[in-house]
């Protein structure tokens, strides 16, 4: 018997005439065509699956999986004649930053001394090239306090899970999307060992997006920084030199709509002298140290001199405006202090 019901089959585009035909095992009504005798359950849910594997971004078609490593996946267009290559991460498997393993406070609780004198020695120290010994004599002169070089020392080790902290609530009102990132590694010393400490600062700000310290250097650790800076904006082009470590943590986790730029020395129009100019003054605070007794101190004292570099410190190249100013930080007065950035 006809049953006249708003349908339409899916095969030949029959709107009404159709026959009920019985049930599916899940309990939802057949219905059969009687133009083309297809028979289909309009109600029932759709059973079509996700792709096992992500379409061409080229072509749109199917691919399939040519290499799998430890980080990431390299895939190829099914199609003989895109047969594009491309490359998607492994997010879970990509090790974290130095930068998120910092230890010490996350408050100025149960302090001996004021805030302000706290900020005064800790901007002194990053943003100089003064000893604790000098820092303790300034205080002393300057404020009638007397705080052990050693108290100091502690003050700028143990803070840096504070202002990292500060810097994460900070970051989301800032603007990144620029011409481009530059990325770069230099050599520092931690108890007489070579270690590499990696950097990516934003050409436009001057912005430190993010470091990581480790004692090699490999695809590894340019998979690990890259990962951790890949959601805070999209630049126009990653800028490195010929390290062949950065080639394939671009393109996997950037993509091809991200170009990426390998300077060499002297012969490219576009260089990579920003990030090296980064480095001298880096390293102009860096050796006023006479190197780092541990890793966990190295790290601590890198993530405070960043923090300062960003926040606090003024810029001749920018104006006299910090990298977050220009990124467009903008606070009043009152938000500055609760964010610590006027002792």
């Amino acid at each position: 018997m006809q049953n006249i019901v708003p349908l339409k089959c899916p095969k030949c585009n029959n709107t009404s005439l159709f026959y009920k035909y019985g049930k599916t095992k899940d309990g939802y009504q057949k219905y059969l065509c009687r133009k083309c005798h297809h028979q289909f359950a309009p109600d029932k849910p759709s059973s079509k699956k996700t792709p096992k594997y992500p379409r061409c971004p080229v072509c749109g078609k199917a691919s399939f999986l040519h290499h799998d490593y430890e980080y990431y996946s390299n895939y190829r267009c099914c199609d003989k004649k895109c047969n594009h290559s491309f490359f998607v991460p492994k997010p879970t498997a990509i090790p974290s930053t130095s930068m998120s393993k910092l230890v010490g406070k996350t408050n100025f609780k149960r302090m001996r001394y004021p805030v302000h004198i706290i900020l005064s020695a800790l901007s002194m120290f990053f943003l100089g090239k003064n000893s604790f010994r000098n820092i303790s004599l300034i205080l002393k002169t300057t404020f009638n306090v007397e705080v052990s070089h050693t108290t100091i020392s502690n003050w700028c080790r143990k803070f840096a899970p504070l202002f990292h902290n500060i810097s994460l609530e900070l970051i989301p009102m800032l603007n990144f999307n620029s011409d481009e990132w530059h990325v770069d590694k230099t050599v520092v010393k931690i108890a007489g060992e070579k270690y590499y400490i990696w950097f990516v600062i934003d050409s436009e700000t001057r912005f430190i997006l993010g470091f990581h310290l480790t004692p090699y250097r490999d695809s590894r650790q340019a998979f690990a920084l890259l990962n951790s800076v890949r959601n805070l904006g999209t630049p126009s082009a990653i800028v490195s030199d010929r390290y062949s470590a950065y080639k394939v943590p671009v393109k996997s986790l950037f993509g091809y709509s991200v170009k990426h730029i390998r300077v060499e020395s002297f012969k490219n129009d576009i260089s990579n002298n920003l990030i090296e100019s980064f480095h001298h003054q880096f390293k102009a605070w860096y050796k006023a140290k006479q190197g780092f007794a541990s890793f966990e101190l190295a790290n601590n004292l890198i993530s405070m001199f960043v923090f300062f570099y960003n926040f606090v410190r003024p810029h001749s190249s920018l104006n006299g405006w910090t990298p977050a100013q220009v990124a467009g930080l903008n606070l009043t007065p009152k938000e500055k202090k609760k964010y610590l950035l006027v002792a």
